[in-house]
């Protein structure tokens, strides 16, 4: 098929789109691909680096409160749907597929007035303006929580998902990559992870911590974000740094790879890192963020943690004794650790992609 492709702003928008491209070029079902982005956007930079044909549109978000500016958003927004069906007259899809952020708004409205099929996908439990608003417009609406079925009121397009990403990383196997990190290959290991800019709560609280982490009979791979770790070091006595069940670093390129050799996860609940984990069946405490649109990453985490795939610590609950003793209870318990990772995989969708395939190739052929 020939496929446009639309998501920008974050990664939680941008990685699953990648995914989907990456899976059907596997399954030899592509002819050809095109990335509708923003030149400023973050996908700009992952899409070229990608090798994938990329055209921009310009367009801007609405403010939430009512100002002058969102008469220049509409305009922008009227101009982008013009630019948009120009895109697609050249290129001639078979399918326009969406995946959140302002950015992909015109080119899947401009494919619904010129009758192609177009599909949204909603990577979280609370859906986004964009998607909220195209619902209206598009053929399918595919979910990667069961959560979102109340966030949109055509139900009848509704088709449960998951996330792309899932798929992407089920297959990676165990790699001693944390040799690389100066900790053991075989001995349990909880990574901490604030994403990637990190996060300041969750680095202060490991780090008032670590005294505790250096006694523990498992190993702490502790990942900063490149902008916190420099302030990060200097605040951790040196002996910590030296001992060899701690590992400091401001980030891991190509994360889902050391994935399979963690015994447990603490962090931020974003869409995809829930997709990922669960994917693998790997435990988690999650710390959502409070300042995202919604406070969705609560939502996130409790669609895991009523389960008992995970463990739910609110920021403002979040202290260096909160922390360590939620750690230490799961990695102090290998019965614990199964539990929650079978439970983890049973909400798990390691097909994601090839479901939300499944929906584009129905529409195509229908």
């Amino acid at each position: 098929m020939r496929i446009i492709v639309s998501g920008g702003g974050t990664g939680g928008h941008i990685y699953p789109a990648m995914a989907l491209i990456k899976r059907l070029k596997e399954r030899d079902m592509i002819e050809d691909v095109l990335y509708v982005g923003t030149k400023k956007g973050l996908e700009s930079k992952i899409v070229k680096n990608a090798g994938i044909d990329f055209k921009t549109i310009e367009i801007r978000g609405f403010k939430r409160k009512l100002t002058l500016e969102n008469v220049k958003v509409v305009e922008l927004f009227l101009s982008s749907i013009r630019k948009s069906k120009k895109i697609i007259k050249e290129f001639k899809p078979d399918i326009v597929v969406g995946t959140g952020g302002y950015v992909s708004s015109a080119i899947v409205y401009a494919a619904h007035t010129m009758h192609i099929p177009t599909v949204i996908h909603e990577q979280n439990t609370i859906a986004g303006v964009t998607n909220k608003f195209l619902a209206h417009f598009v053929d399918k609406i595919a979910i990667a929580f069961p959560d979102a079925v109340d966030q949109f009121s055509e139900k009848k397009k509704l088709v449960f998902a998951g996330n792309p990403r899932a798929q992407e990383v089920v297959n990676i196997q165990k790699n001693d990559r944390l040799k690389e990190f100066n900790l053991a290959a075989d001995k349990p290991t909880v990574m901490i992870f604030g994403g990637s800019r990190g996060a300041k709560p969750i680095n202060l609280a490991t780090i008032a911590a670590m005294d505790k982490f250096a006694a523990a009979d498992y190993q702490v791979l502790f990942v900063t974000g490149r902008v916190h770790y420099d302030n990060v070091v200097e605040k951790i006595d040196s002996k910590y740094l030296m001992s060899a069940n701690i590992s400091v670093l401001p980030y891991i390129d190509n994360m889902p790879e050391i994935l399979p050799d963690i015994n447990l996860i603490v962090g931020r609940s974003g869409a995809t890192s829930i997709a990922e984990i669960t994917a693998l069946g790997i435990p988690a405490i999650f710390i959502p963020s409070p300042y995202v649109t919604h406070d969705h990453q609560t939502k996130n985490a409790l669609s895991v943690s009523n389960v008992g795939a995970a463990k739910l610590i609110p920021e403002s609950d979040l202290t260096p004794d909160s922390l360590f003793k939620e750690i230490n209870e799961i990695m102090s318990s290998e019965s614990i650790q199964k539990e929650m990772s079978d439970k983890s995989k049973k909400i798990g969708v390691p097909d994601a992609a090839d479901r939300l395939i499944k929906i584009l190739t129905d529409l195509v052929n229908k």
